[in-house]
């Protein structure tokens, strides 16, 4: 049977009107595991049509923790947003759960399998937080983007 497929919210990325300042792309991923392979096939594509080569392997690594993060500390759909601010030229990723409860940093142990994706965070984007929402919290990161070739 194939993965569920994420339903794409709204979009201004992937042949989709555009907004200004930001262009922004959301897609609704289902609670499942395969939504982890999902996110981080969605943040290739988006970041690729975006010409953001340079920042697609950050930016999945990260999606990839933060959708796992969600899948186990939270419940329910998860909203993956990615926005690109044509003003400071920051690409920003946002992931939308259930949980209002705050992420926590935890020092892992060198064999730990979990409990570095947030090190992670704070290591590989330029800042990152979470603030909540009626329906859970929201929590995010941005990346610096290079200006490609004129």
């Amino acid at each position: 049977m194939p993965p569920p497929a994420a339903v794409q919210a709204q979009s201004a990325g992937l042949g989709a009107a555009q907004d200004e300042p930001a262009r922004t792309s959301s897609w609704l991923l289902p609670p499942e595991p395969s939504s982890v392979r999902e996110a981080r096939r969605l943040a290739r594509t988006q970041l690729a049509h975006w010409a953001l080569h340079e920042q697609i392997d950050d930016t999945e690594l990260l999606v990839s923790e933060l959708v796992t993060n969600a899948l186990r500390h939270a419940w329910g759909p998860i909203r993956l947003t990615f926005s690109l601010a044509s003003q400071d030229g920051g690409l920003r990723c946002e992931i939308e759960d259930a949980n209002p409860a705050g992420p926590l940093r935890r020092q892992a142990r060198e064999h730990d399998e979990a409990g570095r994706g947030m090190h992670l965070l704070s290591l590989l984007s330029r800042c990152w937080g979470s603030h909540r929402t009626r329906a859970g919290k929201v929590v995010w990161f941005e990346l610096h983007v290079c200006a490609g070739p004129a």
